[in-house]
């Protein structure tokens, strides 16, 4: 069966995507701005583009979340299933509080009620930053909303919640995987130090599986700074001295752990693989001279700006772009919506099956990505989306 679908891989007819203009990095589809009665909060949600009427992306909350940041992440969305060849358009929610959150239930509660057309019209709205599995099922309650009603969608034999429960590490494995491959196709056979900036979901997992592989996570930064132990961090004590927001309890740390302050000391450890997993622009024009790995991986949204991203590889370092990267729960997603996996397989066959086509994947995504950079293209990435015309 895995055999067949791939051959179906990059047939269907992304020409239904529905945009003002595809081939130009124009404005989103549409923006719609909701009302949250009785909550100190504003919220929106952007749409970039549909295909055959669906679009998804993530629920972000943030104090400063607004339509122009979820318009650059919906349209990063578009990107990111169009490359994972995913018959789905690319949108985005934001929630930005006024002040202190009092009644989270509540507040999701009202999101959800709010956000039920869209939902039911066929925009999906997962989490991002600032929200959490647990928010997702309250708004999808209050929205009345379940995949398995989407027409078309893949049949579950457990709830999607359960499901994705169990499938939580996922984007993590994705930027793994793009970094184990890309190490792989470099010849590289000893372990490697990395240094991980962001300690979320994205960034907790990635460090379980490059660490399994055996590799030393030599630093973690979060926003009280970087923590850093040349002979390799215990990953495990540290997730488990990690609050649910990536903040690390540094009461907790074993004695050979320096404590750096500065947001951007992580940028001094010397380390061969640099992983970024937390906020847009980590990495801009101004930090490029002071990268000192030779890989960088965009495990977060934009988080290397594009100019950041040319003079990285025109210094030689290989950049693997979140749009390739960052993609294992919206494919997981996004192939579900659309139906693209099989149904009726149970919950580890089902797991199982996401992990190797999303594996397969960015692997084949980062070499075609590497192939044009070696060639000498300026944005391989504009390149892969051209091919299916699409504009950066």
């Amino acid at each position: 069966m895995i055999n067949a679908l791939d051959n179906y891989e990059g047939q269907h007819d992304m020409s239904r995507l529905l945009h003002s203009d595809p081939t130009q990095a124009s404005s989103p589809l549409f923006t719609t701005t909701l009302s949250l009665p009785d909550c100190n909060a504003d919220a929106w949600v952007v749409v970039d583009s549909t295909v055959n009427g669906l679009a998804m992306g993530g629920t972000r909350m943030t104090a400063t979340v607004d339509p122009t940041e979820l318009g650059a992440l919906a349209r990063a969305m578009t990107h990111k299933l169009a490359l994972a060849d995913l018959p789905i358009g690319g949108a985005k929610a934001g929630i930005c509080p006024r002040g202190p959150i009092g009644d989270r239930d509540a507040l999701m509660r009202t999101f959800g009620q709010v956000a039920r057309p869209l939902m039911q019209g066929g925009v999906y709205l997962g989490c991002d930053q600032g929200t959490n599995q647990a928010d997702r099922d309250t708004f999808f309650a209050a929205a009345g909303y379940d995949i398995a009603r989407v027409p078309g969608a893949t049949r579950l034999n457990v709830e999607w919640s359960d499901f994705y429960r169990n499938m939580s590490d996922i984007t993590g494995f994705g930027v793994a995987t793009a970094a184990l491959a890309t190490l792989e196709a470099q010849g590289v056979r000893t372990p490697q130090r990395i240094v991980l900036q962001g300690f979320g979901a994205v960034g907790r997992a990635a460090a379980l599986h490059l660490v399994a592989a055996g590799h030393q996570v030599v630093a973690v930064a979060d926003v009280l700074g970087t923590i850093e132990d040349p002979a390799g961090l215990p990953v495990q004590t540290l997730i488990e001295c990690t609050d649910t927001d990536g903040t690390i309890d540094r009461g907790r740390l074993p004695s050979s752990v320096r404590v750096h302050d500065g947001d951007r000391a992580w940028l001094k450890v010397g380390a061969d693989l640099l992983v970024l997993a937390a906020n847009a622009d980590a990495v801009d024009e101004s930090a490029v001279s002071s990268v000192r790995a030779g890989i960088v991986v965009e495990g977060g949204n934009m988080s290397i700006s594009r100019p950041a991203r040319r003079l990285l590889r025109e210094a030689g370092h290989i950049v693997l772009p979140d749009v390739v990267v960052n993609v294992g729960g919206a494919a997981l997603t996004g192939r579900i919506i659309t139906g693209i996996t099989p149904s009726g397989l149970t919950a580890p066959k089902l797991s199982a099956w996401l992990r190797d086509w999303i594996s397969r994947k960015i692997k084949r995504n980062c070499a075609l990505i590497q192939e044009l950079s070696d060639s000498g293209s300026p944005d391989p990435v504009a390149d892969l989306l051209a091919d299916r015309n699409i504009a950066l």
